[in-house]
């Protein structure tokens, strides 16, 4: 931060070795662009995020206290969600600190105008001036920044006396949660996908049992063409005839004719290594 006497200059950078964060001409850096309009019309989101990433820069004394939250601090613009993704601020840190920061109050137009109306003529000519040398978008940031100050700071809180220690515990612990969370929602998606998996498989399984002869006079027929994709059909397809007959306490049967189908090709290593892999019986035990 520089003191130039009339104007203050926020630096905000992340210290990275890595390249890849620098992205083409209107990328990422021109979607953060807006972020200094918004600054200049009295939005201090952008100030308040500074704080946060010097928090988690170790920049901060833990007893310190935070400074006036913002209001729509859970509702970044775009340029700030672009600055915040940029830098690398914790999302758990902002969500913990969004927690005191109110909706920002919707601009009313008419107190607008009233305000404005209220202006010294002095004053209006000075930045009627402005606008006519150009700085049009200047004077609005300064009416916009003027306006929400007289109208009492509607846009922020009172200063608050949650300590940057504090904060960073509670992002920690929101953190914690959150995976924790995000864990339980894979486990149970998980647990569905295999209860649902078996559904599949134990239906097709009684899809098989009416046609077992049918199916072992298939896969007999795709070993013969020695093709490696038949071979892999025909092991799925014995896979699945075993499966049913375990299922029926009928394995024994399955094992001797299986072991005279496995001795006929005894002489075909790739389609053995094919049974092996499948837990396919190797011996009557």
């Amino acid at each position: 931060m520089i003191d130039s006497g009339d104007h203050l200059v926020v630096s905000l950078f992340a210290d990275r070795d890595s390249e890849d964060y620098w992205d083409e001409p209107g990328g990422q850096l021109g979607a953060m662009v807006q972020a200094r309009s918004e600054l200049a019309a009295g939005d201090l989101r952008l100030l308040y995020l500074a704080w946060l990433l010097a928090i988690q820069s170790d920049e901060v004394d833990d007893e310190d206290t935070e400074p006036p939250v913002p209001a729509g601090l859970g509702d970044l613009s775009a340029a700030l969600q672009a600055i915040a993704e940029f830098l690398g601020i914790d999302e758990d840190l902002i969500a913990v600190a969004a927690g005191a920061s109110p909706d920002i109050a919707p601009e009313d137009d008419g107190k607008l105008a009233e305000w404005i109306a209220s202006i010294a003529e002095k004053e209006k000519d000075r930045l009627l001036a402005m606008v006519a040398e150009g700085e049009g978008a200047q004077v609005q940031a300064l009416l916009l920044r003027r306006s929400r100050g007289n109208a009492g700071g509607s846009n922020s809180r009172p200063v608050s006396t949650r300590t940057a220690a504090e904060l960073w515990k509670a992002a920690g612990d929101r953190k914690v949660a959150r995976e924790k969370a995000a864990e339980q929602r894979r486990s149970e998606r998980q647990a569905r996908e295999a209860a649902a998996k078996e559904a599949a498989y134990a239906k097709r399984l009684d899809e098989l049992a009416p046609q077992t002869e049918a199916a072992w006079k298939q896969a007999a027929e795709m070993i013969e063409t020695k093709s490696p994709r038949d071979y892999d059909q025909a092991v799925a397809l014995l896979s699945d005839l075993y499966a049913l007959a375990r299922r029926q306490e009928d394995s024994a049967s399955f094992t001797e004719r299986f072991l005279a189908l496995r001795a006929q090709h005894a002489r075909k290593p790739s389609l053995q290594g094919r049974f092996d892999k499948a837990g396919l019986p190797r011996d009557r035990g």
